[in-house]
C-alpha cells in the first residue's frame, strides 16, 4: 500500500490528537465524532489493517476489495477534513491497538457491530485501555427486542410493530399503521415480465487508490474465490452517495412489488443495493429512512423498504447478539439440538456443501447455476434468491447449516457474522428450529417458476421432471417429527402423508441421485416422475 501512504503522509506529514477514537471497518461514517459526543476536541482516529483477518475465511476477492478500499479512501477523506488520521498495520487489531495504546494512552471506540472484533478487544475493554461506547449507528436498542419478545419466540413482525410504533415510523396520528396495515406483502409478489424497465447499473471509476487494492487483493488472494470487477466497487463517500441517489431516482418506487421478483434479464432488478455500503457504515440507516419517508412513492414500495431496514436488519441484530451467535439460547426456548461442532442444526442435517455452489461445476440447475454464477462474479444477489434459491436447493439437500452459513459468509460483501448468522441458520436453514421463524423457507418448483424466469432455459420442466418438487416431499418427509410443532407446517405435512409408498419411493431416489451428482460435480440428469406426482406438486 505504498501509494496510499504515500498519499496520506503527504497529506498529513505529522499526527497529534487530544483524544483518540478507534474506527472499525464498518463504522465508517462522518458522524463518528458527534455519535460519541466528545467534550475534548483535537479528536483523531486509529484505522487498523489487521493482516490475519482476510484469512480468517476464503472471502470473495470483492469483498476483500470493498472493504480495504473504502477504509483506506476513508482516511484520505478524514485527513482531507482536517481529522488527524493514525492508520496501523498489524497482525490482529487487538496487537495494532495495544501498540498504540502504549503511545498515546487510552483509545475509545463505539461498540463493533461484529462478535468476532467484540471478542478479540474484550481484554482491552476490561482492563480499562479501551472505552467503549454503545454503537449508535443502529435505530433501536437492546430492550426494544427484549420488550418485544417478552419471554417468547422471536418474531420479526412483533419486534417491527413494537419499533414502528415506538418510533413513529409510518404511523398515521391515531396510533395505527399508514394505510391500516403493517404489512403490505400481498401486493409486493409480482413477477417482472421487462415492464417497467429495470434501472441501468452504476458503473465506478476506479482511481489509483482503488487500482492498488486491487493488485494486492488479486496478488496476496488469488486464491480465494470470485474475480473483482472494479466497475461494481464503490470505494469513496462519493460513491455510496451516488448509489442512494440512483436507488431514490431509479430503483423505490417499484421496489415493493418486485422485491420478490427473480429473473436473468435484470438480476438486481429494483433492489437499492445499498447494503455493502450500509454495513460499511458509509450510508447511515437513519439518513436513508428518513429519505425514504419524504419520498413521493407507493405505500406498499414504502413499507417494503423500511421492513428491510427498520425491521429485518435491526432484529437479525439483535437476534444475534442477544444469543451471542446462537451460542446462548433462552432458557424459555426448547433445546435446539447441534452438530457435533456445537452449531446449531435443528434439523440435523449433514450433507456436505455441493462444488457447485464454488463455481466451476454446473449442476444442470438452472435456477442454481445462474444464482451461483451471478455471485462468484460479483459477491451479490438479492434476498428472494440468497432464501428461494441457494437456501432452498442446500436445504432440501440437507446441507449442514454451518457449511452454508460459511459459505454465505465468505461469498456476499455485505456478509458478517450479525447478519449472516441470522439469516442462514435461522431463516434460510431452519437450524434454530422455531426460535426466530415460524417455518422453513422451502418450496417446490412451482414458486420458482412463478416468480423468475429461470425455467425456461432449464433442462427440467417444473412440474414434471424438475427434481425441486420430489426433494421437497422428500425433506418433509424425512423432517415431519420435528415440523410438527409448526402450525404452518401441517398442511403440507399432511399432503406429505398422503403421498403413496412408490410415489415417497421415488422421492428418495431422486434425492440421492441428486445428492450423488453434485456430490461429484456433476451436473444433474433428468429422472422423471409420472403424472399422479404433477397432481401432488405445489408450493
Amino acid at each position: 500500500m505504498n501509494l496510499f501512504l504515500d498519499k496520506l503522509y503527504q497529506l498529513q506529514p505529522t499526527v497529534t490528537a487530544k483524544r483518540w477514537v478507534f474506527v472499525p471497518y464498518d463504522q465508517l461514517t462522518d458522524g463518528f465524532d458527534s455519535l460519541l459526543d466528545p467534550s475534548i476536541p483535537e479528536l483523531g482516529i486509529i484505522l487498523v489493517e489487521a493482516t490475519e483477518r482476510p484469512h480468517f475465511k476464503r472471502y470473495h476477492k470483492q469483498k476483500l476489495a470493498l472493504i480495504l478500499a473504502n477504509q483506506r479512501h476513508f482516511a484520505l477523506e478524514q485527513v482531507g477534513k482536517g481529522r488527524s488520521v493514525l492508520y496501523v498495520t498489524a497482525p490482529t487489531y487487538r496487537k495494532a491497538l495495544e501498540r498504540v495504546i502504549e503511545n498515546v494512552g487510552q483509545v475509545e471506540m463505539m461498540e463493533p457491530a461484529e462478535r468476532a472484533l467484540r471478542k478479540e478487544l474484550e481484554p482491552l475493554i476490561l482492563t480499562g485501555r479501551l472505552i467503549e461506547h454503545p454503537n449508535r449507528l443502529w435505530l433501536t436498542k437492546p430492550w426494544d427486542f427484549l420488550d418485544a419478545a417478552d419471554g417468547r419466540p422471536w418474531r420479526k413482525d412483533r419486534f417491527y410493530r413494537l419499533v414502528r410504533s415506538r418510533y413513529n415510523y409510518l404511523m398515521d396520528a391515531d396510533g395505527r399503521p399508514a394505510g391500516g396495515q403493517w404489512s403490505f406483502d400481498s401486493e409486493n409478489r409480482k413477477p417482472w415480465n421487462e415492464a417497467p424497465r429495470a434501472p441501468a447499473s452504476l458503473v465506478f471509476e476506479p482511481d489509483e487508490i482503488t487500482e492498488e487494492v486491487v493488485h494486492f487483493v488479486a496478488t496476496k488472494f488469488d486464491h480465494h474465490p470470485g474475480q473483482i470487477d472494479t466497475s461494481r466497487l464503490p470505494a469513496t463517500a462519493a460513491d455510496a452517495a451516488a448509489i442512494w441517489r440512483r436507488a431514490q431516482k431509479d430503483c423505490l418506487e417499484h421496489f415493493g412489488p418486485y422485491e420478490d421478483a427473480m429473473s436473468t434479464r435484470s438480476p438486481t432488478l429494483f433492489h437499492t443495493l445499498i447494503s455493502s455500503v450500509m454495513n460499511l457504515g458509509r450510508l447511515s440507516p437513519q439518513r436513508v429512512l428518513e429519505d425514504v419517508l419524504e419520498m413521493s412513492i407507493p405505500l406498499n414500495s414504502k413499507e417494503g423498504f423500511l421492513r428491510q431496514v427498520l425491521g429485518w436488519r435491526e432484529f437479525v441484530r439483535h437476534v444475534h447478539y442477544q444469543s451471542d451467535g446462537f451460542r446462548r439460547l433462552p432458557t424459555y426456548a426448547s433445546p435446539v439440538p447441534r452438530d457435533a461442532g456445537g452449531a446449531v442444526n435443528a434439523l440435523a442435517a449433514h450433507e456436505p456443501l455441493p462444488p457447485v455452489f464454488w463455481g466451476g461445476a454446473p449442476s444442470g440447475l438452472n435456477c442454481l447455476d445462474r444464482v451461483v454464477e451471478e455471485v462468484v462474479g460479483t459477491g451479490y444477489t438479492h434476498h428472494i434468491n440468497r432464501l428461494m434459491v441457494l437456501a432452498n436447493w442446500a436445504t432440501l439437500l440437507g446441507v449442514t447449516p454451518r457449511e452454508l452459513t460459511d459459505w454465505f459468509w465468505c461469498m456476499f460483501i455485505d456478509a458478517y457474522d450479525w447478519v449472516v448468522e441470522p439469516n442462514v441458520l435461522g431463516m434460510g436453514t431452519f437450524a434454530t428450529g422455531p426460535l426466530m421463524s415460524t417455518k422453513p423457507y422451502i418450496s417446490g418448483s412451482a414458486y420458482i417458476k412463478r416468480m423468475s424466469d429461470y425455467c425456461g432455459d432449464c433442462r427440467f420442466t417444473p412440474g414434471e421432471d424438475c427434481p425441486m418438487t420430489s426433494l421437497y416431499w422428500s425433506f418433509l418427509d424425512r423432517n415431519a417429527d420435528p415440523l410438527q410443532s409448526s402450525h404452518r407446517m401441517l398442511m403440507p405435512l399432511a399432503s406429505a402423508r398422503g403421498r403413496s409408498v412408490a410415489q415417497k419411493e421415488r422421492d428418495q431416489r431422486t434425492l440421492n441421485h441428486v445428492r450423488e451428482r453434485l456430490r461429484a460435480g456433476l451436473p444433474v440428469t433428468p429422472t422423471p416422475i409420472v403424472e399422479e406426482d404433477r397432481q401432488h406438486a405445489f408450493a
